[in-house]
C-alpha cells in the first residue's frame, strides 16, 4: 500500500501550479507592480539536458535531467539535485521557486534554484551512478558555478555525489573549485554540522512554537512520515529534548507504539532492510500516522500527502514541514481553520540550505568552522527567521505560510527593483 494517501479531484494542481497560487495569495498582502508578480511566477531559465551514460554492460542508455533557476535579484542560484523516477520539468521549475523563498525567508544572499535527473539510483552499480553523476553536471556546467548557480544534494543524491560533480566541474575549469557545490564530503571542503542541518533547523523552530504555544517538550507526542536523513535525525533530536517519538514510517510501511518507540531498534530494522521487522504488533496503516493524536506532526517524505481529503482527520498541534510541499492548499486552509499551527516547508527545512550557504562563504574564505559555531549559527539564524514569520502573520493576519512569502516576495521585489528590473 502507498505511504500517501488518495488526493480529492479538486487537487490535481501540480507543483508548480501550487506555488503561483501560493505567490499569488501572498502578493495580495503587497502593494507591489503586479509585473514583479508575473516575474516571480516564472523560472528566470530552465535547462534540459539528455545526455548519455555507460552502463557496466557495455550499453549505452540516455538520460534525461533538468535544472531550473528561478531568480537571481539578490544572488546566485541555490538548490538541490535529486535522482528520482518521477522527477519531472514542473517539479523541478516549481521547488527552485520554493527554494527563492526558503532563501528569503531566512535572509541568504540567494535566488532559487534546482535539478533533478530522471532515474532510479538504486537500479546503478557505483560506477554507473558515477559516470551519471559525472555526465550530468558536465551536462548542466555552462550554467552553474561559484558566481552563478550552486547545486547540494537532494532526494537520492549525497556526498559523494556532490565530491564526483564537483570534481567533474574543477577539471573542467582547470582549478580545485569547492564553492561549485555544497553538501561535499569534509575533505574537499564540506562544512561540518551540514549533514544534520536540515532536520535540526526544522528542530530549533519546532522549540521556540512549543514554547509560543505554552507547550513542554518532556514527554510531547511526535508522529514522523519518512524516516530518512532528515526524519530519523529529527527523531533523535526531539528524543534527547525529551520527546516520546511514537509513529514513523518509510516506503516499507509504518510504526506506532502509543508509549514511544524505542528509535535504536527502529534504525537497527531500517538499516538491515525493512522498518517493519521492529515487529508485526507495531505496524500502522501508513496513511493513518498523519492522523495519529499527536502534539508534534512532521511530514519528511514528498509533496502532497496531507490533502483536503485527509486534513479534517489531522489532529496533531503543529505540523512541521519538514519535507517541500507536503500540505496543498485547500488542506492548508482547513488546518488553520481548524487551528493547527503549520510551520512551513520554506522555515521549516530552511536549515540545510542555511547551512549550505556556511559551506559556500568557508569555501570562498578557505577558513573553516567548529561544528559548534555552525549550530550556533544556524540556531540564530532559523529563531530570528521564525520570529519574524511570526511576527508577519500578526500584523498581517495571516498564517505562517503566507506570513514567510510576504517576507521573502518583498525582499526579492526589493532587489528587483534596486536593479531596476521593476518599478
Amino acid at each position: 500500500m502507498s505511504i500517501f494517501p488518495i488526493r480529492s479531484s479538486f487537487e490535481t494542481l501540480n507543483p508548480y501550479e501550487i506555488v503561483q497560487k501560493q505567490i499569488e495569495q501572498a502578493a495580495l498582502h503587497l502593494g507591489i507592480p503586479r509585473s514583479a508578480i508575473e516575474i516571480l511566477k516564472r523560472p528566470k531559465r530552465v535547462l534540459t539536458v539528455h545526455f548519455p551514460v555507460k552502463m557496466d554492460d557495455g550499453t549505452v542508455r540516455v538520460f534525461e535531467g533538468y535544472r531550473s533557476q528561478h531568480n537571481d535579484a539578490i544572488g546566485p542560484a541555490k538548490g538541490g539535485i535529486r535522482f528520482h523516477p518521477n522527477v519531472t520539468l514542473d517539479e523541478v521549475k516549481a521547488l527552485s521557486m520554493w527554494m527563492t523563498f526558503k532563501c528569503g525567508v531566512v535572509g541568504l544572499p540567494y535566488g532559487g534554484g534546482k535539478g533533478g535527473v530522471v532515474v532510479d539510483p538504486r537500479e546503478l552499480s557505483e560506477g554507473e551512478l558515477e559516470r551519471l553523476s559525472r555526465a550530468y553536471f558536465e551536462a548542466i556546467a555552462p550554467i552553474v558555478g561559484p558566481d552563478k548557480d550552486i547545486p547540494a544534494p537532494d532526494v537520492y543524491t549525497n556526498s559523494q555525489i556532490m565530491g564526483w560533480m564537483m570534481d567533474t566541474y574543477s577539471r573542467l575549469h582547470g582549478a580545485f573549485t569547492p564553492g561549485v557545490i555544497t553538501g561535499k564530503p569534509l575533505i574537499i571542503g564540506g562544512s561540518l554540522g551540514r549533514n544534520t542541518a536540515t532536520a535540526r533547523g526544522c528542530v530549533y523552530i519546532i522549540f521556540e512554537a512549543m514554547n509560543d504555544c505554552g507547550k513542554s517538550l518532556k514527554g510531547a507526542t511526535v508522529a514522523i512520515q519518512g524516516f530518512g536523513n532528515a526524519g530519523r535525525i529529527a527523531a533523535d533530536l526531539l528524543s534527547s529534548a525529551g520527546c516520546k517519538i511514537v509513529a514513523v514510517s518509510d516506503s516499507q510501511g509504518a510504526l506506532y507504539d502509543p508509549a514511544g518507540l524505542d528509535l535504536k531498534k527502529v534504525e537497527e530494522a531500517k538499516d538491515a532492510g525493512n522498518i517493519l521487522a521492529y515487529g508485526d504488533a507495531f505496524r500502522l496503516e501508513p496513511e493513518k500516522l498523519l492522523e495519529l493524536d499527536v502534539d508534534i506532526l512532521i511530514p519528511a517524505a514528498l509533496e502532497n500527502v496531507i490533502t483536503s481529503a485527509n486534513a479534517e482527520r489531522v489532529k496533531a498541534g503543529i505540523v512541521a514541514e519538514l519535507a517541500n510541499g507536503p500540505t496543498t492548499p485547500e488542506a492548508d486552509r482547513i488546518l488553520n481553520e481548524k487551528g493547527v499551527l503549520v510551520i512551513p516547508d520554506i522555515l521549516a527545512n530552511a536549515g540545510g540550505v542555511t547551512v549550505s550557504y556556511f559551506e559556500w562563504v568557508q569555501n570562498l574564505m578557505h577558513y573553516y568552522w567548529t561544528e559548534e559555531e555552525v549550530n550556533q549559527k544556524l540556531n540564530q539564524t532559523m529563531v530570528a527567521a521564525y520570529r519574524n514569520v511570526r511576527r508577519t502573520a500578526q500584523e498581517h493576519g495571516t498564517d505562517l505560510r503566507t506570513a514567510a512569502f510576504i517576507i521573502s516576495i518583498q525582499r526579492v521585489y526589493q532587489a528587483m527593483k534596486a536593479r531596476g528590473w521593476v518599478s
